[in-house]
């Protein structure tokens, strides 16, 4: 099945971070908390999500609060962190707002993404996520996770739903 179908069908969005949002390089700092780099055109497609009746909810592994912060400055209200088996904030997420895991388009791009990309209805992953997430997505993105991949699989999910539109 062409995974653009799978798109018209989609009401929420969950991804992961590190590796997704980010190119998966951290910077250590002193104080435990690591620096991550996330692009701004990831940023507006979440908030251009949001605005047009989409949930989005991010799932990580990591525990630092600047992830947290992040999320919640573009309107993201649906933040698990610390989450090493990530099936069950999966279901939260889908029971909270009442979407079957047929209507969530869930990205990531390691192992621990895989149990949660079988679940959803569209799975996707980065261009360059590792090689299992790439053999269970419906959709590879042509852009790297840290540099627009996120903006790719929100946009075109929109333009096909006739959400996307310009000022």
């Amino acid at each position: 099945m062409n995974y653009k179908t799978l798109l018209h069908n989609i009401r929420g969005f969950v991804f992961d971070v590190d590796g997704v949002f980010t190119d998966g390089l951290v910077l250590a700092l002193p104080n435990g908390d690591f620096l991550r780099q996330h692009h701004s055109k990831d940023g507006y497609a979440v908030r251009r999500a949001i605005e047009q009746g989409f949930c989005v909810g991010i799932i990580s592994g990591g525990e630092s609060a600047s992830i947290a912060k992040r999320f919640e400055m573009l309107g993201v209200t649906d933040i698990y962190l610390g989450e090493r088996s990530k099936t069950a904030p999966f279901n939260h997420f889908c029971a909270k707002h009442c979407l079957a895991p047929s209507q969530i388009l869930a990205m990531g791009d390691d192992i621990p993404d895989i149990p949660v990309l079988r679940l959803a209805g569209c799975p996707c992953c980065p261009a360059d996520a590792v090689q299992d997430v790439k053999d269970v997505a419906a959709y590879i993105s042509y852009q790297n996770g840290g540099r627009g991949c996120v903006r790719d699989v929100i946009e075109q999910t929109l333009r096909i739903q006739q959400k996307w539109h310009l000022p």
